[in-house]
């Protein structure tokens, strides 16, 4: 049976313990013993020879006699000297001995304590990796102190964990997002497979048309796919810097929806005016369009009206959609465009209800971070109860236009009051 030293003796402590202790008496060692040799050469000690002589004392006359039957030790001066040198190299020897033993001890216990607390960072980083999980990394080391090789260590394990907190929280977002962003383009080929591809009897060109825009879904899709990957991965989405026709990608916008619209009863109002030109990718400006429809023909009351428009002033085009619905309340509206934000008066009751609660909005983050891409800005004009209107400004690319660009949008509402 294999007898197992115990597990303290298997730590970088006690080997750093032995390590400082045999160092110390090894140099210890060394010092005494180079002391002990060199006196040991330069000085004369041998043990003492005495030799046995009869005592000898002086006389009342001055003269030595003989003292009868009384001997004594004697010996040299030269002897002596050398004698007492061996007796002091000697004590010397086994005072050092005595003096390395309790040295030993002594260091073991100053280097298991020194060795503790040169190994306290390492026990720290340590015990914060053990504390992490899967779910959360926010845990961080954040190490005090000179910046030795312990602190460079720390700060290394805090930054890999802030890239993989980074990494986890954008494939999160990844998996949100496109789950929100993908159920527009699927939406709108469901409810054209349902109410156009899905009958036999539908007229050819309802048919074409139904197709068509099915494809351009299909398209919107996969470049969505594709900007999501890289929006996760923190790299810019290639946008393509072109002139935009806004009134172009909103009349495909309304011609999408207009299916979804019309099972809601909403009356689309279109107010497109040609003109207006922008900077940058159609399919991502018209994603941004997409998401403000989506949200306006599912949170607006059945049978009002929707309206989508195009525009520009003081040298900025805007896309607006005004709709009919429960509206934001004013302390909302400064955090709607955060990514889940969760808002009761921006849903329905029946979807309050039905769901136990309100849904986190992702699309009108995105619409931000897109508008803002390019060079634009979102505002938003809504009231309580009445409904909502949200204007995209980009900078107008109009080669007619010859307005003086104001430094930021207008304030107001470009469609106006409500009626």
């Amino acid at each position: 049976m294999t007898t197992r030293l115990p597990s303290w003796t298997q730590t970088i402590r006690f080997r750093l313990t032995l390590t400082y202790s045999a160092v110390l008496i090894a140099l210890s060692a060394l010092l005494l013993g180079g002391v002990y040799f060199a006196l040991s050469a330069l000085l004369d000690a041998k043990p003492l020879d005495p030799i046995t002589v009869n005592k000898v004392y002086r006389g009342a006359d001055g003269e030595l006699k003989v003292k009868p039957n009384v001997v004594i030790q004697a010996a040299e001066i030269s002897s002596i000297e050398s004698a007492v040198n061996h007796q002091t190299l000697q004590t010397l020897r086994n005072y050092s001995a005595a003096g390395m033993g309790a040295l030993f001890i002594v260091s073991l216990g100053t280097g298991w304590w020194l060795s503790g607390r040169a190994l306290r960072p390492v026990r720290r980083i340590t015990a914060t990796a053990q504390e992490i999980t899967a779910t959360d990394l926010s845990r961080r080391i954040a190490l005090e102190g000179p910046r030795d090789e312990l602190r460079n260590l720390a700060d290394t394990v805090d930054d890999m964990l802030e890239r993989l907190e980074s990494a986890f929280v954008a494939q999160r977002q990844l998996v949100d997002d496109a789950s929100h962003e993908l159920r527009n383009p699927l939406a709108v080929i469901q409810a054209n497979v349902d109410a156009v591809l899905a009958h036999d009897d539908t007229p050819s060109e309802d048919r074409a048309q139904a197709t068509a825009i099915v494809a351009r879904a299909i398209q919107r899709m996969t470049r969505l796919v594709e900007d999501l990957l890289a929006s996760a991965r923190r790299s810019s989405p290639a946008f393509v810097d072109a002139d935009v026709d806004l009134a172009s990608i909103a009349g495909e916008a309304a011609e999408e929806y207009a299916l979804l619209a019309a099972d809601r009863e909403l009356h689309l109002v279109r107010r497109l005016s040609p003109g207006p030109t922008a900077a940058g990718d159609a399919s991502a400006l018209r994603r941004a369009v997409d998401n403000l429809l989506s949200n306006a023909v599912r949170l607006a009351r059945g049978g009002s009206e929707l309206v989508l428009a195009v525009g520009s002033r003081n040298g900025w085009a805007w896309i607006a959609v005004r709709d009919e619905g429960p509206g934001i309340a004013e302390d909302d509206a400064d955090r709607v465009f955060d990514r889940f934000f969760r808002s009761g008066a921006r849903q329905s009751p029946a979807t309050v209800q039905s769901t136990g609660q309100r849904r986190a909005g992702l699309g009108l983050a995105i619409v931000r971070q897109i508008v803002e891409s390019h060079g634009g800005t979102v505002t938003l004009h809504s009231e309580l109860g009445v409904g909502s209107t949200f204007i995209l400004w980009l900078p107008e690319r109009s080669l007619t236009n010859t307005t003086r660009r104001t430094p930021t949008p207008p304030n107001e509402d470009p469609l106006g009051p409500r009626p």
